[in-house]
């Protein structure tokens, strides 16, 4: 017969590793080569510790690659109301997981560096996929142009996004998220006076917006 863990040691378990993981997210946003090492004693917890939860680098990576997946997913579901016009639909997505880019700006680059760009992709998905919608609905409504696929203006929209968050993140500008996603819109063919005025007007209302799984 297999002997299992008490529930209390289990629950231990699961605190120790989300803890392990908290931390790392931090040490990798301060410094993307950190190692197992590094992360066990900023912890505080022994090195056996952590390489029990995440036996390499990979893992740990993988990890909190996932981590970004989860709450990105959970963003996205709060962020956009189906009622919403398309241009405020898409103006409220962007300062809606603005947080979360802002967050996890530096390990989206390390998920890159050390993870591929498949995997990266693969996180960014669910996020993708909300755009391409949001695009498909105010193109066929004639709200948006045309002039590009969705699923293809999709991917140049998140390209641009990304890059934008790692310039806040190198300090080559400043933004809480308003002026990405002004540029969104007019990125997406929405006229820029209308765009701003869009952006203004959501950033001014105390909406879901100003409500993100991982605003601090």
């Amino acid at each position: 017969m297999t002997k299992t863990a008490p529930e209390p040691q289990r629950r231990n378990a699961r605190a120790n590793r989300a803890r392990i993981l908290a931390v790392a997210q931090i040490e990798l946003s301060r410094n993307p080569d950190a190692t197992l090492e590094e992360v066990a004693r900023a912890t505080g917890v022994v090195r056996r510790t952590v390489f029990g939860h995440f036996p390499g680098r990979p893992a740990l990576l993988e990890a909190v690659a996932q981590e970004v997946s989860r709450v990105l997913g959970e963003a996205v579901e709060a962020a956009v109301s189906p009622d919403d016009p398309p241009e405020r639909a898409l103006a409220r997505f962007v300062l809606g997981i603005w947080p979360v880019g802002d967050r996890y700006r530096m390990l989206i680059g390390l998920a890159r560096r050390d993870l591929g760009v498949e995997r990266v992709s693969e996180v960014l998905a669910p996020a993708r996929e909300r755009v391409t919608s949001i695009l498909e609905r105010g193109q066929a409504v004639g709200a948006l142009p045309a002039h590009v696929p969705p699923r293809v203006l999709s991917t140049a929209l998140e390209a641009m996004a990304l890059s934008l968050i790692e310039s806040v993140g190198a300090g080559a500008w400043r933004d809480d998220g308003t002026a990405t996603a002004t540029a969104t819109l007019i990125a997406a063919g929405v006229p820029a006076r209308r765009a701003e005025a869009e952006v203004h007007d959501l950033s001014a209302l105390p909406a879901r917006t100003a409500k993100s799984p991982t605003a601090t």
